[in-house]
């Protein structure tokens, strides 16, 4: 019987969603008997909790980023007393503003579930204490360190970005066995090869120049005008290539902004076609989320890191600047002077890209899928199956045909006592 498979992520940002795109599409592709579903928790809420848990995070990190980073690292702690109650707080409204989740998880048959994000991760392990529901659950980070609020047994699998986020797991008590760092799934295009020069053509870009990449996120956030205009502000000729995401007013503004002669320019809003942009980019100027990050990797980009909200992001960077696959801007009015003096250094902008290239993990998705596929249980035993003990055939036959027979016996007694 093909498996029911469920992809649960929450769309706080936009990485996540494309974490679940990625491992579907990776399951479709492997496994095209499976029915999968690919649901974001938060379209089965109401609109107060989806602003609550979606808007009000990145009005909180526009208005006060050192105390989001500050929140961030409290929770990556082990809980006292008071930690506890605030969980059991935090779990309860949950809980009472995802009815529709519950009914969802209790009201089909279910083989699996895959989480790209912590929160239906938390709900199902609530669940299967109290034993409401019976399937296993996988997780799949997101960023390139793994936080505390990952951690939801009971959970058969986690997949990690790093080794040193598979560590941080072992230290809230996960047993390494059930820990994979198969890197953060990516798009399955990013898994084929692509001509920089080829991708360029096809996109109408100047081949004749650096093209610079500045990409907005997935919701076009953050300070995306005064980094446009530093870019812009270098005396190289450039290629200037933005995504603003779905942030139709940043895209209008930075439309609105003069463009030197000497450059030229193309403004995206959304677009399916960004493995194709990170290959022909000669540089990209990004926030450092964990998808776009591991995207770019997997182009082998040399990257500039700008603006990392507190938390997550930073740690990202962090990760990045330690691997030598990125440079980072602190204040972003050096950003056009740092722009154009790595530009000046081809070596300098090979060696990021190797870097990027020895990071690069383009076939998680696949590695995610796969991994999953085998944790889900056989359905179709039958009742005297599932009371014979599993012993490897090569150790039933070193034993003798006595022990054997008392085996099999055994066995039936069992299915007779189930029978009445």
């Amino acid at each position: 019987m093909s498996p029911r498979i469920l992809i649960l992520t929450a769309s706080v940002g936009a990485g996540h969603n494309r974490a679940a795109e990625a491992v579907e599409l990776a399951l479709r592709e492997i496994c095209p008997s499976a029915t999968v579903r690919n649901v974001d928790v938060l379209d089965l809420t109401n609109p107060a909790f989806r602003w609550l848990y979606g808007k009000s995070y990145f009005e909180a990190v526009a208005a006060a980023p050192h105390l989001v980073g500050y929140l961030y690292d409290r929770l990556d702690r082990p809980l006292n007393r008071l930690g506890r109650g605030m969980d059991k707080v935090r779990f309860g409204m949950q809980h009472l503003n995802l009815r529709a989740l519950s009914t969802l998880l209790t009201g089909q048959k279910w083989d699996l579930a895959i989480n790209t994000h912590f929160l239906p991760a938390e709900v199902i392990g609530t669940f299967r204490q109290r034993g409401r529901i019976d399937f296993p659950q996988v997780t799949v980070t997101t960023d390139f360190d793994t936080h505390r609020l990952w951690h939801n047994p009971p959970c058969e699998h986690y997949f990690t970005a790093t080794e040193e986020g598979r560590a941080n797991l072992s230290a809230w008590g996960v047993l390494p066995h059930r820990i994979t760092a198969t890197g953060i799934p990516v798009h399955p295009l990013f898994a084929q090869s692509r001509d920089a020069w080829d991708c360029k053509r096809r996109l109408e870009l100047a081949d004749d120049r650096p093209m610079i990449l500045q990409l907005a996120g997935g919701l076009g956030v953050g300070p995306i005008e005064a980094i446009h205009r530093q870019i812009l502000g270098s005396e190289l000729p450039l290629q200037i290539v933005v995504v603003s995401g779905r942030n139709g007013l940043a895209r209008a503004k930075l439309a609105s902004i003069e463009c030197p002669g000497r450059h030229r320019r193309v403004i995206f809003g959304f677009t399916d076609r960004m493995d194709e942009l990170m290959a022909a980019a000669d540089l990209i100027v990004s926030k450092p989320g964990g998808l776009t990050t591991s995207e770019a990797l997997c182009r082998g980009a040399a990257m500039i890191v700008v603006d990392p909200i507190p938390g997550q992001e930073t740690r990202n960077s962090d990760f990045l600047l330690e691997n030598g696959a990125a440079v980072k801007v602190n204040n972003i009015a050096s950003l056009g002077h740092k722009l154009t003096h790595l530009l000046s250094s081809p070596g300098r902008l090979n060696a990021l890209r190797a870097a990027s290239r020895r990071l690069a993990r383009p076939r998680a998705a696949y590695e995610v899928a796969e991994r999953s596929l085998a944790i889900i249980p056989p359905r179709e035993l039958s009742e005297f199956q599932r009371f014979v003990p599993r012993r490897p055939a090569a150790s039933l036959r070193t034993r003798s045909p006595f022990r054997i027979a008392r085996l099999v016996q055994g066995s039936r007694s069992s299915l007779r006592r189930l029978v009445k």
